[in-house]
């Protein structure tokens, strides 16, 4: 597979998909409180996603996923299948969101907290909030991947977290997951060179202890191996002459 360069008009299309996933987490956002299952928020994304948006949940049936989106808590690091599992005060949970919109992919994801987290999580959200801005703002053409990586390991560990390595963000379109991939951590300097119409997702996963993970035997869910918190967020990025579009930003987004 090969890096893609959308043309002017697959641009506007991502563009579209794009601002439909960060809706989803602005609608979502309300309803993620103590008492309500990750199955329920499922339920309510993927009628969002379908009846409102006339759009369709990449997630769904990929590659034998079952759910309409991803549901992470605490110490899971990415890929949670939503179920039964009921939300509780002090709580962490990623809410991973991809829409398919006339063929395109917008892909992203935000933390939510349920209730009043304990104050390390609270400082690893931010933190990984943070690191992604840091990675997104080394975008510009001539970069190289490597130094999107650089700047999100960079924050991360100056703060005293880790970062996943064996997943990472990626090239994306009328295809979920293209190439390149985009690691979080790195050289700077190094890596293929970014050049306008170029799409990708910088989503760094950060742990409040060590980077080491595992998965579970759903074939899905990552956790924590120390079972330490693991926080994440994700935007869709475009490459533009000058340097970055996000293509992903909620109605109260705040970049870092």
């Amino acid at each position: 597979m090969s890096v893609t360069i959308k043309t002017p008009e697959e641009q506007d299309k991502m563009r579209v998909a794009g601002r439909l996933a960060a809706a989803v987490l602005d609608m979502i956002g309300e309803h993620v409180r103590p008492g309500i299952s990750t199955g329920e928020l499922n339920a309510i994304c993927h009628a969002y996603i379908v009846e409102q948006q006339d759009a369709i949940p990449a997630p769904l049936n990929y590659r034998g996923f079952p759910k309409s989106i991803c549901t992470s808590v605490n110490h899971v690091v990415c890929h949670g299948i939503p179920g039964d599992r009921i939300l509780k005060d002090g709580d962490i949970v990623n809410i991973d969101i991809t829409v398919i919109k006339d063929g395109y992919h917008g892909d992203t994801s935000r933390m939510f907290n349920v209730g009043q987290p304990p104050v390390l999580a609270e400082r690893l959200i931010r933190v990984c909030f943070d690191s992604m801005w840091a990675g997104i703002r080394a975008i510009q053409p001539g970069a190289r991947l490597g130094d999107i990586g650089h700047a999100v390991q960079n924050h991360a560990e100056d703060n005293r977290f880790s970062v996943v390595r064996e997943y990472c963000g990626h090239g994306i379109g009328r295809i979920f997951h293209e190439d390149p991939q985009v690691l979080h951590y790195g050289k700077p300097g190094t890596g293929i060179e970014l050049l306008p119409g170029m799409t990708l997702t910088v989503e760094p996963m950060l742990n409040a202890g060590k980077r080491d993970v595992k998965l579970l035997a759903d074939g899905w869910t990552v956790v924590t191996k120390d079972h330490s918190l693991s926080a994440q967020w994700e935007h869709t990025v475009l490459v533009t002459e000058s340097g970055y579009e996000v293509l992903t930003l909620g109605g109260n987004d705040d970049a870092a």
